[in-house]
This record gives C-alpha cells, sequence and structure tokens, in this order.
C-alpha cells in the first residue's frame, strides 16, 4: 500500500486541484466557448452558456485525474511531471479515482439537465476517446498524437451542440480545424521536450520517425489548418474580418514551419511554433463572436 503524506487541508485541496490540469480545462474551454458563440449567430444565452461551461469543465476535469491515474508511473520518470500529487505520494490513487468519477457525475448531470442529450453524447466521447485510447496508445505508437488531436477537438463541438442541438457542417469544419491545429503544436512540444519523453519511453514521433520527418509533417498539417480555417468564412460562417486575419495567422505560421526545416536549434525554433500556435488560437476564439 502506498504511504501518502500529511498534509494540511489547504495542501489537500491544491493537490486535488492539480490533479484536475486547470490549464487543460481552461484551454478546452475556450475552443468550447468558440464553438458556442459560432452556433449562437448573435442569439448568446447566457444560462446555456454557464451550464455547457459548468458541465464541460467538470467532465475535462474528470478526465485529467483519469489520465494522471494512469500516467502515474510515468510521470516518476519525466522532470516535468515527477513531481505532480500521484507520483510524490501526496494523493493515493483510489482516492484520485474516487474524485474522477465524482467531478465526472458533477458533469453529466449538469450537461444532462441543462445543455441536452447530444452535448453529453459529445462530451462523454470525448472523455471516452482521451482517457480509455489516448493515455493507453501513447505509450505504443508515435499516432497518439492523432489520437489526443481528435479528442482535443471535441470540446468546441460540445459546445457548439449545447447551443444548436444538431451536428452540422459549421461542426465539422470546427472539429476539422481545431484537430489539425492540434498537430503542429503538439510536435513542437515533443521537440523541445524531446529528452522527457526519451527517458519516459514515450515513442513520440521526432524519437521514432526522426526530426525532419515530423518537421515536414508539421509543415503539411499548417498548410492543412491555413486552409481548413478559411472554410467558416467560405461557408458564410464568418465573416470578411475573420477571414483576411486567419489567412494571414496560417501563412505566418506555415511560413515558420518551413523554416523549421532548415533551422540549427531546433528547441528554440519548436517553442516559437508552439508560442505562435497560442496566438493563432486565441485569435481564432477571439474572432468568432464578432464576425459573423
Amino acid at each position: 500500500m502506498e504511504k501518502i503524506a500529511k498534509l494540511s487541508l489547504s495542501d489537500h485541496l491544491k493537490n486535488y486541484l492539480v490533479l484536475t490540469k486547470p490549464g487543460i480545462i481552461m484551454g478546452n474551454v475556450l475552443t468550447a466557448t468558440a464553438g458556442f458563440t459560432l452556433a449562437s449567430r448573435g442569439g448568446f444565452n447566457p444560462w446555456l452558456f454557464l451550464a455547457m461551461f459548468e458541465g464541460l469543465s467538470f467532465i475535462i476535469a474528470s478526465a485529467c485525474v483519469f489520465n494522471n491515474v494512469i500516467d502515474r508511473e510515468l510521470d516518476k520518470k519525466m522532470e516535468r511531471t515527477q513531481n505532480r500529487p500521484l507520483p510524490k505520494g501526496l494523493v493515493s490513487p483510489r482516492s484520485a479515482l474516487t474524485f474522477g468519477i465524482v467531478l465526472g457525475l458533477i458533469g453529466i448531470f449538469i450537461l444532462a439537465f441543462y445543455t441536452n442529450l447530444l452535448s453529453l453524447m459529445v462530451a462523454l466521447t470525448g472523455l471516452g476517446i482521451y482517457v480509455f485510447i489516448y493515455s493507453f496508445s501513447k505509450y505504443k505508437t508515435s499516432q497518439g498524437t492523432l489520437i489526443g488531436s481528435i479528442a482535443g477537438a471535441i470540446p468546441p463541438i460540445v459546445g457548439y451542440t449545447a447551443v444548436s442541438n444538431r451536428i452540422d457542417l459549421g461542426a465539422f469544419v470546427l472539429f476539422l480545424m481545431i484537430a489539425l491545429w492540434q498537430m503542429p503544436h503538439f510536435y513542437a512540444i515533443a521537440i523541445f521536450r524531446l529528452k522527457d519523453y526519451a527517458k519516459g519511453s514515450i515513442p513520440v514521433l521526432p524519437l521514432k520517425k526522426g526530426m525532419l520527418n515530423t518537421k515536414v509533417q508539421m509543415v503539411f498539417y499548417c498548410l492543412a489548418f491555413m486552409m481548413a480555417s478559411t472554410l467558416l468564412a467560405f461557408f458564410d460562417y464568418a465573416g470578411p474580418l475573420y477571414f483576411v486575419v486567419m489567412s494571414l495567422f496560417g501563412l505566418a505560421w506555415l511560413i515558420l514551419s518551413i523554416q523549421g526545416l532548415t533551422c540549427k536549434n531546433d528547441q528554440k525554433w519548436a517553442r516559437k511554433m508552439f508560442f505562435f500556435s497560442l496566438a493563432i488560437v486565441m485569435a481564432l476564439c477571439t474572432l468568432i463572436p464578432f464576425s459573423g
């Protein structure tokens, strides 16, 4: 039986909060907000938004806790994760599982009673892909990033369906955009944290296929994202401002990815790619509410 450290109540609360990965929750809720406003088309319902926000946040938190439990042995090997509550013995796996289940049930209740059944089913699909497919596949295949990108593209669809109660062309385009955006985003992380992934024996693409292969794929995904991001304007879900700004951002990201093919410092370049990807998703989520 694992020995759990004796801590104060505030320390315990902090450790349980860390298990939910607040940064991931906020990032995913941001894209969910974009989906919600895209489907609202000017008729924003604040109470429905609050229900979607809270319900989805609880379900994402639940998924992150389950992921922490699955990764607890791996986290002991990696420098950036070895101080998390589970590998340090600050929270027991059983307690974490119970916490994750409670969070999930709260999220299910909120989405089921205050949004609609479709939004709940979409959210649970994302949870299932992330916890049961991605969390285990990343140990076995370099395509774990692709599987993770599918799970990561689910939150905006939850936001979209909370309003529309249907999956249509707008939802599909949004899903495609976020899924494509995540590939170079997470490949950049894999490059500048390559040593950490090597310590954990995680077969990320740069380790399995090499740096050049990874960079070429990043160029492809940046190009695909740039093309997909214009579809919202093409199909009249967004206006000219959105089209111009996202085209410029997409082109700049594509140029930066091409520069990586001949760069001398892979770590420095990968960090630029990563931070620029954050700027892109922020621009995307900011533009959608004001460009209809």
